[in-house]
């Protein structure tokens, strides 16, 4: 009998598809057209914003003996920033409904690039206060402004998995800066971490501007007082809080926490940190294919069960650097499994008004991470170790994870 031979790699990759565990070969090639520029476009962008979210944390220590502060106070660099992110969500999404995301994002850099220039020649600690909220101006703006630009350029099936990929840009800028700020710093100082993201967003500002860019659509927007009072917003919103902003927040002080407690070198700590965001350059898409074949209220459920669990290994693990390696991990693809859901139906929920649907979720979202740092720090200098925090953080996402048993199921959510 004649037997056939398949190669490993396409019969991992058809496994893989009928478990629904990656975007099936069909969807992937439909990337591969015009679409390509504006998702390329798209992500470059997502990346330079995002690399503001956590270029200070690595950098911890070193502020602290600059400009004479304590951990609390560093840890209110990250909240300086969302702060401003989460305000000018809403505002955002609906400039990008009316106007079209080209000129907001590009508006966004602009203002990214400048504070960024100023933080490096900070000399005072309100200046980096004042620095930081000044670039969440523009990273919150522009972080809305490029999922809207997605839901406008994708449709159907190609949508949750175009849409993982922009948040997995997001996340991958997140984490690497929390692996390259401690190698910068070691060559050039605090000051060219800063610098490093003013270039990367001027870098990306070209290829924002040379992609397709569709006209604005003519809608007719919902009343914002009725999706202040839609519920299931809000649970998507509470999803994006124990999934983005819990991972925001652990990674802020994860590169700390493995180097007080492990005695391990910055640089070590900080590639074992990173991948509690690089991970979602993986799980973000994945995310988006699972909620096409599953739908929200599973994929809801499968992130916060495995957050839930990532946090009580680091409050309960002790001094095993295996098992906190193994929370980070899980961390990472709970934390970036969501992202695709809870942005995609917020503008299933709200057709009318897409950016300020998904606005309002990650508005929610980030609320989190305007407290979470500093308080961290805090319970730090009182208790002397991570243990207490971790364990209240796992405790809010056990809450989350029964909150997902709300979710109502819908239809427009499974896309194949």
């Amino acid at each position: 009998m004649r037997q056939t031979r398949v190669s490993a790699p396409r019969c991992l990759r058809r496994l893989a598809e009928v478990l629904s565990i990656v975007p099936s070969h069909d969807k992937i090639r439909c990337l591969r057209s015009s679409q390509t520029r504006a998702l390329i476009a798209a992500c470059a962008v997502g990346f330079a914003f995002s690399t503001n979210y956590t270029n200070h944390a690595p950098l911890a220590a070193a502020l602290a003996s600059a400009f004479g502060i304590n951990l609390a106070q560093v840890g209110l660099l990250t909240t300086a920033i969302f702060l401003t992110h989460a305000c000018m969500q809403i505002p955002g999404g609906h400039l990008a409904d009316r106007i079209g995301p080209r000129i907001v994002i590009s508006i966004a850099a602009a203002t990214v690039c400048l504070g960024n220039i100023a933080l490096g020649f900070a000399t005072a600690y309100w200046q980096l206060l004042f620095c930081k909220a000044f670039i969440g101006l523009g990273t919150g703006a522009g972080f809305v402004a490029g999922a809207r630009y997605i839901a406008t350029v994708f449709t159907g099936s190609q949508l949750p998995v175009a849409q993982g990929l922009y948040g997995a840009s997001n996340l991958l800028g997140s984490g690497f800066v929390i692996f390259a700020v401690p190698i910068l710093f070691a060559e050039f100082g605090w000051e060219s971490a800063f610098f490093a993201a003013a270039l990367l967003t001027a870098a990306a500002l070209p290829i924002w501007l040379t992609a397709p860019h569709p006209e604005a659509l003519d809608l007719n927007p919902a009343p914002f007082a009725d999706m202040l009072g839609n519920s299931q917003l809000w649970l998507l919103g509470l999803a994006q809080l124990a999934s983005f902003g819990l991972a925001i927040v652990v990674g802020a002080w994860i590169t700390t926490y493995l180097t007080k407690s492990f005695d391990l070198p910055l640089k070590t700590a900080g590639r074992i940190g990173s991948l509690v965001l690089l991970m979602g350059i993986a799980s973000r898409p994945l995310g988006g294919s699972v909620l096409a074949r599953r739908g929200a209220k599973f994929t809801l459920q499968v992130s916060m069960a495995m957050n839930t669990v990532a946090c009580l290994i680091l409050g309960l693990g002790g001094k095993s650097l295996a098992m906190a390696a193994m929370a980070v991990l899980l961390l990472g693809i709970g934390g970036g499994l969501p992202y695709a859901t809870v942005f995609n139906r917020a503008a299933t929920l709200y057709p009318g008004r897409p950016g300020a649907a998904m606005g309002l979720v990650n508005a929610i979202g980030t609320s989190m991470i305007l407290a979470g740092p500093p308080l961290i720090g805090q319970m730090v200098e009182w208790s002397g170790n991570f243990q207490s925090s971790f364990l209240a953080l796992g405790a809010f996402t056990m809450v989350a994870w029964i909150a997902m048993f709300a979710i109502h199921r819908h239809e427009p959510d499974r896309s194949v």
